[in-house]
């Protein structure tokens, strides 16, 4: 049996991997600060309709004490879009979306670093392999 996990991952890997493509198609009229603003408004708004659907409140996580992680991670994340889809307004798909990519290997290394998750030789040839695999796709 298929853990969820990883049905899910599949799931977002698949609906991830179009983000980019499509995005590029719509920044050739439209700016990208513009993209990210009407792409995000897209996505609170369906998200708020799963919290609906899910009957989940917010209000009890507006003073829970990892807050603060969630505001430090909406600011990055922030930050990490509007530079994102600036790349992805002025540069190739091919280029910037493998640049970009590797947030995989080192959030990876973070969490072996800072969360004390375990270290492998699998892991360290994945990291490895993953950084040259970026390295060629953007020359």
């Amino acid at each position: 049996m298929v853990r969820r996990y990883l049905s899910l991952s599949l799931v977002a890997f698949i609906a991830y991997s179009l983000v980019a493509p499509v995005m590029k198609i719509a920044m050739e009229s439209v700016p990208s600060t513009v993209a990210v603003f009407l792409s995000n408004f897209v996505l609170l708004v369906l998200v708020g309709g799963v919290l609906v659907y899910r009957g989940m409140s917010v209000r009890p996580y507006l003073s829970h004490p990892k807050t603060p992680y969630i505001a430090g991670w909406g600011i990055t994340l922030a930050v990490g879009l509007l530079a994102y889809y600036r790349a992805l307004e002025l540069g190739p798909v091919s280029v910037v979306v493998p640049i970009y990519g590797l947030f995989i290997a080192l959030s990876s290394v973070i969490g072996i670093v800072f969360l004390e998750e375990s270290l492998t030789a699998r892991k360290v040839a994945g990291i490895g392999f993953a950084v040259l695999a970026i390295v060629l796709m953007s020359l």
